[in-house]
């Protein structure tokens, strides 16, 4: 798998926040605000060769050893999981707390 890397600038489809490029030189897929994605990559992160292209959506927050708090999405269309490194301006903890939260009403894990 190669990674292929892409600066771009993107309306996110499911919030509409207007997302820019990171400035520590690093890339971003996803929204920084309400931490959706789209299915644009098929093989690595970068090829752009998915013909989904669904909205993915934000299912939990993991731990990586070496690559730090990562963004599980899920493709609403089609169901594939990628996982995600976050960036310095994600909205993580606003995510997590409203996991928490439907958690302790008994919500499942939407």
């Amino acid at each position: 798998m190669t990674f292929i890397a892409r600066q771009e600038v993107f309306i996110c489809e499911h919030c509409g926040a207007s997302v820019d490029l990171l400035i520590n030189g690093s890339y971003r897929n996803h929204c920084p605000k309400c931490l959706y994605s789209k299915h644009v990559d098929e093989a690595g992160p970068g090829d752009r060769k998915s013909l989904c292209l669904g909205l993915m959506k934000p299912i939990r927050i993991d731990q990586h050893a070496k690559k730090g708090w990562m963004i599980v999405h899920q493709c609403l269309l089609c169901q594939k999981e990628m996982r995600n490194r976050t960036a310095p301006d994600d909205e993580i903890v606003g995510f997590m707390q409203r996991e928490s939260e439907r958690i302790a009403k008994g919500i499942p894990p939407a």
